[in-house]
């Protein structure tokens, strides 16, 4: 047995991996601009937006600047919804950028409050924008974008949601819920190795983008609208990675989206379930609990690095670790994309076989 079980990268399908071993091709000229085209279009499909949609090369993370700097100014206040590292993340690029950053944080592990968001835009009514991730990896937590997005949208502002591990895995219909910039990530459920980071735009992210003044030239959307309308992108683009995504799309979109998230959501309650039936203790409440990664809480007597270096040399199963304050307190186990039940049924045994060795003794 061989798995990579966390949060990004994930695994890819063999087609995947055989589609990007093509030969380059001209990235200006007629076949890439078919191409482009199409994963363009099929990603709309994936998105369940009518939007304009952009694929960058870059990571995740540049996804979220990407956002962050096409629809703000330096000065303007923006609400940064913290659940995790990555909501961090998300208000720290803002900040570099020279925006007043009001933070709303949660305790790691637990979800956003709408409520709380609601109550926040009524304080301070220059927020212009509310930054929040749908899915938080660090955590295993999944905000209710739906609930969320009824608030911020009812209130006039802009909302900006890092999908990154969350769409093409969870629910997120973009249109339905009027999210104005999701951002995602290629490494993530969409089985296709790091490199592409994709953003849908709204009509009301373009009228930010008509005022925004933080400064930006790789990642201008009015760039790659310009450039995408002949097929092709403003800068040199990861070719391999658009072949591979060409036909990652295609298995997504043959098995229906709906199906894919139904599948998530059985892979996740899975893993859940394993890990309690180990008697080990989720971080993350059942209500929000991620179906794309699911944090395990440790005890003072559990080792977990032990843990996660006997399953990496003896079982060639790689967990991911805790991040920034939750370091050495919990492991993640990724289960996005190209991923199975069974798989998941073979990391609970691999870890019930490994914790009594790492002076995890499960309460009888």
């Amino acid at each position: 047995m061989s798995q990579l079980r966390i949060p990004g990268p994930t695994p890819c399908p063999p087609e995947v991996l055989e589609a990007m071993a093509r030969p380059m091709i001209d990235h200006r000229g007629p076949e890439f601009v078919k191409i482009m085209q199409r994963v363009t279009e099929k990603l709309k499909q994936a998105f369940m937006t009518k939007n304009d949609l952009f694929i960058l090369t870059g990571s995740g993370t540049g996804g979220l600047e990407a956002a962050v700097v096409n629809t703000l100014s330096p000065g303007d206040t923006v609400l940064g919804v913290s659940i995790g590292s990555f909501g961090d993340r998300f208000a720290s690029i803002a900040r570099a950028f020279g925006a007043n950053v009001v933070p709303l944080n949660f305790e790691w592990g637990k979800a956003a409050d709408p409520e709380a968001i609601q109550t926040a835009l009524k304080d301070d009514p220059q927020i212009k924008a509310v930054l929040i991730t749908h899915n938080e990896t660090s955590t295993g937590v999944t905000n209710d974008i739906a609930k969320i997005s009824s608030v911020v949208k009812g209130a006039g502002k802009l909302l900006i949601v890092d999908s990154i591990s969350g769409i093409g895995a969870i629910k997120c219909p973009v249109d339905e819920w009027g999210i104005d910039v999701t951002i995602a990530g290629s490494q993530k459920g969409w089985m296709v190795p790091p490199g592409l980071t994709m953003v849908s735009v709204s009509a009301d992210a373009w009228k930010a983008h008509a005022n925004a003044k933080m400064p930006r030239t790789y990642w201008d959307f009015a760039q790659a609208k310009k450039y995408l309308e002949r097929g092709q992108t403003p800068w040199t683009p990861a070719v391999s990675m658009i072949f591979g995504f060409d036909v990652a799309l295609d298995i997504l979109l043959k098995k229906g989206m709906n199906n894919i998230i139904a599948h998530h959501a059985r892979v996740g309650s899975t893993a859940r379930a394993g890990m309690q039936s180990l008697g080990l203790t989720l971080l993350a409440d059942e209500a929000y609990a991620s179906d794309t990664v699911t944090a395990v809480s440790g005890n003072p007597e559990l080792n977990i690095k032990e843990l996660r270096r006997i399953l990496r040399e003896e079982d060639q199963i790689v967990l991911g670790g805790g991040q920034g304050k939750l370091d050495g307190k919990i492991f993640r186990i990724g289960h996005m994309g190209y991923v199975t039940e069974q798989e998941i049924k073979e990391v609970t045994a691999a870890v019930g076989a490994a914790l009594p060795r790492c002076g995890f003794a499960a309460a009888r």
